[in-house]
């Protein structure tokens, strides 16, 4: 019934994609893909759903984020929340003792929806596993480098810590080891709250005193140079080096500053005490990386290593894996914005001739489009006696060359400049044929010409790429 029609809208935290907006998320992707295939990654595709055992447990506090489906009978499933934790089970499934593979895929997250933040979004991974050494933890922070760089997004920071440091902080402050997890999920609000903040939450909600809330604020307010504050954390009578969590931490640390030394990109990267990231599953390095431009958008990417989520999560043996996790929705916001400051021409579609058939006979328009398709060239056809209409439509969508099929079979080349339509073939009788003669033997004699055309047009093309 008429009463009964609701307006169309769609859910909160999430949104359509069209026109401009694909053509940078499909930017994004292929770059951040070329980067992962580079480093010998192969593709993976999980489901989006997976049993709600294989979830529970894996997140921390954010485990209240998940999306349980109804229960219809069957398996009890949820929503995956990340891409990391099907990867680990497809791991483990399959017996897989070594495996580097990258994953593109929509996540879903029951979160309050926010710029930037939405409750379906896209991820990109990249996960090595069966490699403990400290060169993993070095090729994932290089691939995120890359990536970024390549995004060309603007300027951005990666900041850095190990989680066995922040668990010998913890204890050397007092912290008893059953609250350590918790309190770790509290820290790692810190880019988003005030140590104040922080501080009362630790205080009130999780039951800490207030000497040792001050003594873990003296330590996770250290940041700086990669090796200058290793150096200090190093240094004679350091407390860190009489616990056996941290001293291994800083050790792993040592190796990796100085691969990234060497390969001369450690200035990329923040050593950064305050960082806790709140997943359950990390056990060493973990890493973060900020936008640091007018788009306010927070972290872009984020990932760490994770050695026993594989082995004591599912019961299987021991498989150590590190990977790195791409927030796309943000970069891509971040695109979107650098699009409209730079005002640069986004480009739809890919078309690179328009027919535009202006009279009442199609078959010839629709031969030379054929022909357009025959030759692997983009091409689309327009049928309208409204001239205005096939000039808006090549324009709109930046089509850099049109073919006009004009009443008693004329036909006009055109190929657009940058403020207007320059005629590069006025009509078939300037080219050779005086006279335009019945419909078969115009198509004939045009078909001759036209593969010319074509082949100008498809080198044109190879040449701007």
């Amino acid at each position: 019934m008429a009463g009964d029609r609701r307006l169309p809208k769609i859910a909160k935290g999430a949104r359509d994609c069209v026109n401009g907006q694909m053509v940078i998320r499909e930017k994004a992707f292929s770059t951040i893909a070329n980067v992962f295939k580079m480093h010998g990654a192969m593709a993976l595709d999980t489901p989006v759903f997976e049993l709600t055992d294989t979830l529970k447990g894996k997140y921390g506090e954010d485990s209240k984020l998940i999306y349980d489906l109804a229960d219809q009978g069957g398996e009890p499933l949820s929503l995956r929340y990340d891409l990391t934790v099907p990867f680990a089970r497809y791991v483990a499934m399959n017996g897989l003792t070594s495996f580097k593979r990258y994953q593109i895929g929509k996540v879903y997250r029951r979160d309050n929806p926010s710029k930037g933040r939405y409750r379906e979004f896209y991820q990109c991974d990249f996960d090595i596993a069966g490699d403990e050494t400290f060169g993993a933890d070095f090729e994932v922070i290089i691939i995120l480098i890359e990536v970024l760089d390549e995004l060309n997004i603007g300027e951005y920071e990666i900041k850095l810590n190990h989680r066995k440091l922040l668990d010998g902080i913890l204890e050397i402050c007092g912290v008893p080891s059953e609250k350590i997890r918790t309190v770790g999920s509290s820290i790692d609000k810190l880019d988003k709250q005030t140590f104040e903040q922080i501080q009362k939450e630790l205080i009130d909600v999780k039951g800490l005193d207030t000497q040792t809330v001050e003594d873990i604020g003296s330590y996770v307010k250290l940041r700086g140079h990669p090796l200058e504050l290793l150096s200090e954390l190093r240094k004679e009578g350091s407390q860190f080096l009489t616990n056996d969590s941290s001293k291994q931490a800083l050790n792993d640390l040592e190796n990796l500053f100085k691969a990234l030394d060497n390969a001369g990109c450690v200035h990329k990267v923040v050593f950064d005490l305050s960082l806790a990231r709140g997943l359950d599953y990390y056990t060493g390095v973990i890493y973060e990386a900020v936008f640091k431009g007018a788009t306010q958008v927070g972290s872009i990417a984020a990932g760490g290593r994770y050695d026993n989520l594989i082995g004591d999560m599912f019961g299987r043996k021991h498989v150590a894996a590190i990977g790195v996790s791409l927030g796309i929705e943000r970069i891509i916001t971040i695109m979107e914005e650098n699009q409209k400051i730079d005002k640069q021409l986004l480009r739809a579609n890919e078309t690179q001739v328009l027919v535009s058939i202006w009279g009442d006979d199609k078959f010839l328009g629709l031969k030379l489009v054929n022909m357009c398709w025959n030759a692997k060239l983009k091409a689309e056809y327009l049928v309208s006696k409204r001239q205005s209409k096939h000039f808006a439509h090549a324009k709109e969508f930046g089509i850099p060359w049109m073919v006009i099929v004009g009443p008693l079979m004329r036909i006009l080349i055109l190929e657009p400049s940058m403020c207007a339509y320059s005629i590069l073939v006025e009509a078939l009788d300037v080219i050779g044929c005086s006279r335009i003669g019945t419909h078969h033997k115009a198509a004939d004699c045009y078909t001759k010409i036209f593969k010319s055309i074509l082949a100008q047009i498809r080198a044109q093309g190879s040449a701007e790429k």
